[in-house]
Parts: structure tokens; C-alpha cells; sequence
């Protein structure tokens, strides 16, 4: 299935955030993204976060990038919120939307890679490497925007 090109607005994200690189998240001593959402929905932030809006998505948000692909991010679990000092924010731009659904978290997993997959086979689709995000409308169905030129 082909991603779909969509423009999005500025919004802003806030939960827990965790820095890590994909080369981590392939060793299981040293992952941190499952640890983290664990801890999102074991403490409930999705309730206590401040200035929460009326969106009802969960965000897993990808930022900070030290490079590309292969550096450092930072991914924060969250809910949208209308400000605060911890949000994060995604960038107002052109996005390719990659939808999935399934079960957790292979379904994520799959589609991550479905993504890799396209952009080895698409070099002239640039990624921005500013903000992603995943957006979930349950607990079975997301939509991957990955950021492009």
C-alpha cells in the first residue's frame, strides 16, 4: 500500500519522552521504546497530563534527530495538548502517511519497516529528519507521518 501525501498544521505533544537510535531498539538489553510506552499506560499520563486537548489520539512522536535513520532521537509518548513547557512540537510541513492495522506492536514494527523499505526504493523522496509521528486511533490501528521536503 502506498503511503498518501498529507499537509499537516503545527501541533504540540506531551507524556514521556526517552532518547535511543534504532541500532538500541534492535538489542533487547539496551531498547527503551517498549519500556516506555509500558510506563505511559501503567501510570495513566495520558490522564494527567496538563492542558490536554480534545484530540483522543496517542502520539508517539519522533524528534531531536541527530542525524538520519541511524542517530539519535528522541521518541515522546504523549497526548496533544494546546501547550507547556514539557510539549514537543510537530512541524507544520508535507508528511507521507503510512496506515496499519493489527496487533501490537508487530504491526508498528511491520510498517516501520515498510517505511525503510520505501525510501530505499524512493531516493528522491527526501525525509526532513524534524518531526515524525505515529497517531493512534486505538488500540489496533495507526497512521505513520514521516516528515518530507
Amino acid at each position: 500500500m502506498e503511503p498518501v501525501r498529507q499537509h499537516h498544521g503545527a501541533f504540540q505533544v506531551a507524556g514521556l519522552t526517552a532518547r535511543t537510535t534504532n541500532r538500541e531498539e534492535n538489542d533487547s538489553a539496551t531498547a527503551r521504546i517498549g519500556a516506555l510506552w509500558n510506563r505511559f499506560f501503567t501510570e495513566e499520563t495520558y490522564r494527567s497530563t496538563p492542558h490536554r486537548t480534545e484530540d483522543a489520539r496517542i502520539f508517539g512522536v519522533y524528534s531531536g534527530y541527530e542525524s538520519d535513520a541511524n542517530g539519535a532521537f528522541d521518541l515522546t509518548v504523549g497526548v496533544a495538548v494546546s501547550g507547556g513547557k514539557e510539549a514537543v512540537g510537530i512541524e507544520p510541513g508535507d508528511y507521507l502517511v503510512f496506515t496499519a492495522q493489527g496487533e501490537m506492536p508487530h504491526m508498528v514494527i511491520d510498517t516501520w519497516q515498510r517505511i525503510w523499505q520505501y525510501f530505499e526504493a524512493n531516493p528522491t523522496i527526501t525525509r526532513r529528519y524534524r518531526s515524525d509521528f505515529e497517531a493512534y486511533d486505538g488500540p489496533d490501528k495507526v497512521a505513520i507521518h514521516i516528515g518530507v521536503a
